[in-house]
């Protein structure tokens, strides 16, 4: 890939990691679409995934994905995270040391301090896993992903 087709691709990304929107097209049968809100949490966790996860299949040398950790996660959580994969050898926000086929984010309720969303991984037809992702009202900073939320410790 050269530096022109890459600034152009990390640009792509970072528009829809920072909540300005997508739309996409199928280019074959119906038309598909996705959207999504800038003041929804949900859309901001989903935006968080869709590009992490094209930023760590693309392997950018971890820029864009530090990036993205650094825009998205409270600092401490990102300590946390960064320990928690000393330990475990695998991504902290894909608690996996491979990359999933697909991902959905779904609601999983809210309190006045956070929402908590699940974020199911496709890794072939028949093996997903979960992970439950919170994040701050106010600063819609994401500070905690792990097997169950915050609240159900």
């Amino acid at each position: 890939m050269n530096s022109k087709t890459r600034t152009a691709l990390t640009a792509g990304v970072l528009a829809v990691a920072l909540g300005l929107g997508a739309t996409a097209q199928a280019s074959a049968g119906a038309a598909r679409s996705v959207s999504g809100k800038s003041s929804d949490n949900i859309t901001r966790i989903a935006d968080f995934y869709g590009a992490y996860i094209d930023a760590v299949t693309d392997e950018d040398s971890g820029k864009l994905g530090d990036a993205l950790r650094a825009h998205y996660l409270t600092p401490a959580f990102q300590k946390e995270l960064a320990a928690w994969e000393d330990r475990e050898h695998a991504d902290g926000v894909l608690r996996a040391q491979n990359v999933p086929l697909a991902w959905k984010v779904t609601d999983n309720g809210s309190t006045a301090k956070y929402t908590e969303a699940v974020v199911t991984f496709t890794w072939s037809r028949n093996s997903t896993t979960k992970v439950v992702v919170d994040m701050t009202r106010d600063t819609r900073k994401i500070f905690h992903i792990g097997e169950k939320g915050i609240g159900r410790k």
